[in-house]
């Protein structure tokens, strides 16, 4: 029984040309570790493993505890931020989006003031 493996796993040219674009791709970057591993250093000084500080040596733990309202209000920052670039956006085809345009803006902006009163009633900001 004779088996013809490129009709049975590739149907058309697509498949097949993403398959050797994936193996061409894991192939390149195994080449470039191997080579990078073959041509890096292998110095193991114990200054090498010491954190560079601009020349200073550092003194104490760097285990430091930050309150998670530091990452609350950075995560909201990029929320919001992102969201006014949905608006840039919508801004500057408001013309050709017409009424439709500018009722799915306003539910939008709706739900960025009621999510926004939410955090201020959790008291995030505090």
């Amino acid at each position: 029984m004779h088996l013809n493996l490129n009709s049975y796993i590739f149907n058309n040219p697509q498949q097949l040309s993403f398959f050797l674009y994936f193996v061409i791709s894991i192939v390149l970057c195994s080449i470039i570790l191997l080579i990078s591993y073959v041509l890096g250093e292998k110095n193991t000084v114990h200054n090498k493993n010491i954190p560079f500080e601009s020349g200073i040596i550092g003194v104490g733990t760097t285990d430091l505890r930050f309150s998670i309202k530091f990452y609350l209000i950075a995560i909201l920052f990029v929320l919001f931020d992102v969201e006014a670039l949905y608006l840039y956006a919508w801004s500057i085809c408001a013309q050709e989006l017409g009424l439709d345009g500018l009722i799915k803006v306003f539910f939008f902006i709706l739900t960025l003031l009621v999510s926004l009163m939410y955090i201020v009633k959790k008291k995030v900001f505090i």
